[in-house]
């Protein structure tokens, strides 16, 4: 059984989290910290902790400024390493149910784009959000990895990345029953 305790302590055993990060993240979760989490809830409490970013699987109100979102605190997780601007979805035309745009922004100053299909203005693309991502990883041991966890059928997940070096990752798999790719 794996409750945020012990999300917390494998944080802790990763060193990607202080004690007092840790302690911040148990207080506001005081009243759940020994239920029991689903493979899903342990992975989404990445983000709880502040070590993972979500792709939202839900409707949103903006594409564009939805991206951005996402890209602003996955270079957060960097620690300043990265910085990202200039954010821009580049709005092609809706042909046979889809439209193929294009997500534009500078890393450190450095353009990248990313092709993005979009079946409608209300859902992210979230093949094109994880090479986004990706595209701020900060050029040191640590990488943007996607989290997988297992699935039940029929139940829509969130993409769920966090920042992690090889050694931290094995750590979360071993303690947490995750797999991070």
């Amino acid at each position: 059984m794996i409750t945020y305790k012990h999300v917390a302590f494998a944080l802790l055993e990763a060193e990607m989290l202080s004690h007092e990060q840790v302690r911040a993240v148990l207080d506001k979760f005081a009243e759940y910290v020994d239920d029991h989490l689903d493979p899903y809830e342990v992975a989404s409490a990445l983000e709880d902790f502040g070590v993972a970013v979500t792709v939202h699987a839900d409707d949103v109100d903006f594409l564009e400024e939805s991206y951005a979102y996402i890209l602003e605190q996955a270079a957060a997780l960097t620690g300043g390493a990265v910085t990202v601007t200039d954010v821009r979805l580049r709005e092609g035309e809706f042909v046979e149910g889809s439209r193929d745009d294009v997500l534009e922004f500078k890393v450190n100053g450095r353009p990248v784009s990313i092709s993005a299909e979009h079946y409608s203005d209300d859902y992210l693309d979230h093949l094109a959000a994880t090479e986004a991502v990706d595209e701020l990883n900060p050029g040191d041991a640590r990488t943007f990895r996607l989290v997988d966890f297992e699935r039940d059928r029929n139940r829509g997940y969130e993409t769920i990345l966090t920042l992690a070096t090889p050694e931290q990752a094995a750590v979360l798999e071993e303690n947490l029953g995750l797999k991070l790719r």
